[in-house]
């Protein structure tokens, strides 16, 4: 595709465990993880997506239905973009309650007009022009797709001293909009969570470890169902002081990015 290069993961299979928990909470919890696990390189960083939909909301309203498979495409920055900042189209899947995420990396407006048009240039190693074909077949089958909703949050992430594939993530501050749809306007928003709060993810390559579970009941964490953009789809439909986009109407500046 081009000499863009970034060095990323580009698929991800996995289970991932949500759990909504207050300050005491978080003390508590993290008092046992740092025997185990360590933050990132990043540490503290703010996280940027739009999720794309069709004009009468059809992946959202699919998801929040609770099927057994279920599908997003979203476009994610790691920090506040400019034009040529990395950026990643992400396909995440699930499946009887297994996560599947293929990606790939691109200059941040290349992606917003490869999602906007359709069009894009050869990626020169295999694995990325198959996730690539993925993401055409995706932009194919749901006829109309285009940005819907921003959501940002700010996150610290930990990965295991041992075992690098379990990580726990803390997002705060979750929020979303449906208008201004350029994630280089930065992170404002209409916020989902309480000051208190931290949405904690657990994602884990197969069962719970005994020792994590046993840090839970400690703590008196229990896991709960959590989507961000669910979170701000039905936040949408609810706040009086936002008018909800009709179904058959794209949200406010989508059409824009076929511009850019």
């Amino acid at each position: 595709m081009t000499d863009f290069n970034v060095a990323y993961q580009d698929s991800f299979r996995r289970y991932e465990k949500k759990f909504l928990i207050n300050t005491d909470q978080y003390r508590s919890f993290t008092q046992d993880l740092k025997n185990k696990a360590s933050v990132d390189q990043y540490g503290l960083t703010t996280i940027h997506n739009i999720y794309f939909d069709t004009p009468n909301w059809y992946l959202i309203r699919r998801s929040l239905e609770g099927p057994t498979y279920k599908e997003k495409l979203r476009l994610r920055t790691y920090g506040q973009p400019d034009s040529d900042s990395p950026a990643f189209i992400e396909i995440k899947k699930k499946f009887k309650n297994i996560v599947y995420k293929r990606r790939v990396a691109m200059p941040y407006t290349d992606a917003v007009r490869y999602l906007s048009t359709g069009i894009r240039e050869s990626f020169h190693d295999y694995t990325s022009e198959q996730i690539a074909r993925e993401i055409d077949w995706f932009l194919h089958s749901h006829p109309g797709i285009r940005p819907a909703m921003v959501i940002c949050c700010d996150r610290v992430a930990w990965a295991g001293n041992i075992d690098p594939e379990f990580r726990v993530t803390f997002d705060e501050n979750i929020r979303y909009r449906i208008e201004d749809l350029d994630l280089r306007n930065g992170s404002d928003g209409i916020l989902l969570t309480k000051p208190d709060q931290k949405l904690m993810e657990i994602k884990i390559p197969e069962a719970m470890p005994l020792d994590t579970a046993r840090s839970l009941d400690r703590a008196r964490i229990r896991m709960t169902s959590y989507s961000k953009y669910g979170s701000g789809f039905m936040t949408m439909m609810k706040n009086r002081g936002a008018k909800a986009p009709k179904r058959d109407q794209a949200p406010a500046s989508a059409l824009a990015y076929a511009n850019l």
